[in-house]
């Protein structure tokens, strides 16, 4: 009887998480980079380009360095996108790996 309640008592545990504190530490860590990138990349690609690309360079008007401005802009945010997809697919394609192989 004694080891019956020994064992309902586990069955009733919660599972173990299947990702380490490491892990969970790296995903975070990958997160807030591009999260941080993406903040400070197109902003500071939109102001630089405008003033000395195509207004100091150019030699464009106000209103086109605008336009041209936020196209590199957009551009930047899409490059970001891709690379923080690229990663969090290589990094769980690892942990995918990592697992399988215990």
């Amino acid at each position: 009887m004694e080891r019956y309640d020994k064992v309902a008592l586990n069955a009733l545990a919660p599972p173990e998480p299947r990702q380490s504190e490491g892990s969970i530490t790296s995903t975070l860590r990958t997160l807030l980079f591009f999260t941080a990138l993406m903040i400070t990349l197109p902003i500071g690609l939109y102001f630089s380009s405008k003033a000395y690309i195509f207004e100091g360079t150019f030699g464009m008007s106000n209103r086109d360095s605008y336009f041209y401005a936020a196209i590199v802009a957009v551009v930047a945010v899409h490059v970001v996108l891709a690379l923080f997809v690229y990663v969090a697919w290589n990094e769980g394609s690892r942990q995918w790996r990592e697992g399988k192989q215990d």
